[in-house]
C-alpha cells in the first residue's frame, strides 16, 4: 500500500465551519422525530452495562445521533469512516452531533481501523458499524462487520428502522430522511457474542434479520 492509499483525510478551518447550521438543523430535526419501540427492543437498547457493537444499514445513519441521545444516555459511539476525503467530510459533520471516529475501510487502513475498533470496545465504548458501507451494495452484509465483535466478545445490537414518512435521496444506498415529526417504528435487537463467530453461515443469519427489522416502504 502506497503513502496516499494510507493517508488519512481530515477537514480543517472553514470548511469545519461551514457544517455547525448543517449539524444545529440535523439535532432540532431528530428531536421531532416520534420512535415507537417495542419494550424488549427498549431495554436492549438501554442496557448499558457493558459495550456494545451497533450494527445498521448505512441508509439508516441519520436516527444515530438522536437514537443514542434518547437510550443510551450519553454513551460514546465510535463508528468506523472510511480515510477518503469522503470520509473526512463525514468525520466533522459526526463530531458536532456527537459521534466519534475511526478512520479506515475494507480497502483502506482496514488492519488499523480494526485494531482501533477493538481498543475502542476494549476500553468500554460502544462502536458502530455500516455492514454495506462505504459503497455498498446496499443491503449486502460483508461478514467482516462482525471481526472487531467477535475479538472483543462484544454483544451485537442490531438496529431497525422503518419509516411512516420519508424522503429518499438518489444515492448508491437511498438515503433516508423521515420527514419532520414523523414516526419511526425502531427495532434494537440483541446478539450475544457467540453468534458473531466467523462463519459464513451465522453472518447470513444475522444479515437475514438486518433486513427483516428494517423494511422499504
Amino acid at each position: 500500500m502506497s503513502a496516499a492509499d494510507n493517508k488519512i483525510h481530515i477537514l480543517a478551518g472553514w470548511r469545519q465551519l461551514v457544517l455547525w447550521p448543517l449539524a444545529l438543523l440535523i439535532r432540532a430535526w431528530g428531536r421531532t422525530l416520534r420512535f415507537e419501540i417495542p419494550d424488549e427492543d427498549r431495554r436492549n437498547f438501554e442496557a448499558t452495562g457493558e459495550p456494545a457493537a451497533f450494527i445498521l444499514w448505512h441508509n439508516r445513519l441519520f436516527l444515530v445521533p438522536e437514537c443514542y441521545r434518547r437510550y443510551r444516555h450519553g454513551r460514546p459511539l465510535y463508528a468506523l469512516i472510511s480515510a477518503s476525503d469522503d470520509g473526512a467530510w463525514l468525520t466533522a459533520f459526526f463530531s458536532l452531533i456527537g459521534v466519534r471516529a475511526v478512520r479506515g475501510s475494507s480497502s483502506r487502513r482496514g488492519r488499523e481501523a480494526a485494531t482501533s475498533l477493538l481498543e475502542v470496545i476494549r476500553a468500554g465504548h460502544d462502536t458502530g458499524v455500516t455492514p454495506d458501507g462505504p459503497r455498498g451494495p446496499c443491503y449486502e452484509f460483508k461478514p467482516g462487520a462482525l471481526i472487531v465483535a467477535r475479538r472483543a466478545r462484544a454483544p451485537l445490537l442490531l438496529f431497525g428502522a422503518e419509516f411512516t414518512a420519508a424522503w429518499r435521496l438518489g444515492s448508491w444506498d437511498r438515503f433516508y430522511l423521515p420527514r419532520p415529526f414523523s414516526r419511526v417504528r425502531l427495532r434494537c435487537e440483541r446478539v450475544a457474542a457467540d453468534a458473531a463467530a466467523d462463519s459464513h453461515a451465522e453472518a447470513a443469519t444475522i444479515a437475514a434479520r438486518m433486513r427483516e427489522i428494517n423494511p422499504d416502504r
